[in-house]
């Protein structure tokens, strides 16, 4: 979101905008993997989205008239239609966006960027350059690259493991955020109670607890899968036998402390980072985030 937000920005401000994605789609921690062989698809990232100001509210109201969210529940939560993903290819529709990039080194030769690229080579220079991955990411970048921005290395994340599971018919699992006080199990999400998604059955996301999470960052994730679904047999009471079950790990999920100003922005290099690490854990801390360092680079090259 940070980043699409800042690349839409910029470019209505008239600004050339290129967008490198190392994930094969683009979304971030908005998540939504779709399942081919069964026909249905999980949120298995961020949940929903919340305003809590007239910006971000104003963009939700947007994206509503244009089908692209739509509210979940009575409690102000929004998810995005037909997959959380919707609301940041809405904003990057139309823009040079490149999937399956890793960028690996900045390197700045006279008052440019060039950009060291994994998967391709990529011959553009660039007049600045906005980063908007968790910043454990971006301090590595910017080490390889001899770089630095004071106080990056303030904002912190907890991991998490998701697993996500379809059922053939009913489940008596709640529907809402679930607490397992002696297990792995930090919430449970119904999937198929979100408008607008299509598939039969009861599909569920779960989220394991941060500390849950840590004690078995570099596990094998079947090994994961099988300890999740356990756990999630005991709420049930009854044992399970899922048509679909699969565990991602997320190694920068949650957001433990902050960076406490709105993006971090070096106007000597031209050099910004912006993101949820930067003003807090909601969607639109990073959509307030990605516009404050839009603000300060447009009117940087303006």
């Amino acid at each position: 979101m940070a980043g699409a937000i800042a690349a839409r920005r910029l470019t209505q401000a008239g600004l050339a905008v290129t967008v490198l994605d190392k994930g094969r789609g683009i979304g971030g921690r908005m998540a939504t993997r779709r399942v081919a062989d069964h026909g249905f698809a999980f949120d298995h990232g961020a949940q929903f989205m919340r305003a809590h100001g007239p910006d971000f509210a104003a963009a939700l109201a947007d994206w509503h008239t244009r089908g692209i969210v739509a509210p979940w529940g009575e409690t102000g939560r929004w998810v995005g239609t037909p997959g959380m993903t919707a609301p940041v290819r809405d904003l990057l529709a139309g823009l040079d966006v490149r999937p399956g990039h890793t960028v690996t080194a900045l390197v700045r030769k006279g008052s440019r960027w060039h950009l060291t690229v994994t998967e391709t080579a990529v011959e553009e220079a660039f007049d600045a350059v906005a980063i908007s991955f968790p910043t454990p990411q971006v301090i590595r970048l910017l080490d390889t690259s001899g770089l630095s921005l004071p106080g990056i290395e303030r904002p912190t994340y907890a991991p998490c493991w998701t697993l996500m599971v379809a059922l053939d018919g009913a489940c008596d699992l709640p529907g809402s955020d679930l607490v397992d006080a002696d297990g792995p199990v930090g919430t449970v999400f119904r999937e198929d109670e979100k408008p607008g998604r299509r598939g039969s059955g009861t599909r569920l996301v779960i989220h394991a607890t941060p500390d849950w999470s840590r004690a078995h960052l570099e596990e094998d994730a079947e090994r994961v899968q099988t300890a999740l679904l356990a756990a999630l047999a005991r709420h049930a009471g009854r044992p399970l036998t899922p048509a679909y079950a699969r565990a991602h790990r997320w190694r920068y999920a949650l957001l433990e402390t902050t960076l406490g100003e709105p993006c971090l922005y070096d106007p000597a290099l031209r050099l910004g980072v912006c993101g949820d690490g930067c003003l807090g854990p909601r969607i639109e801390a990073a959509f307030d985030s990605g516009r404050a360092l839009a603000a300060r680079i447009g009117a940087d090259l303006a």
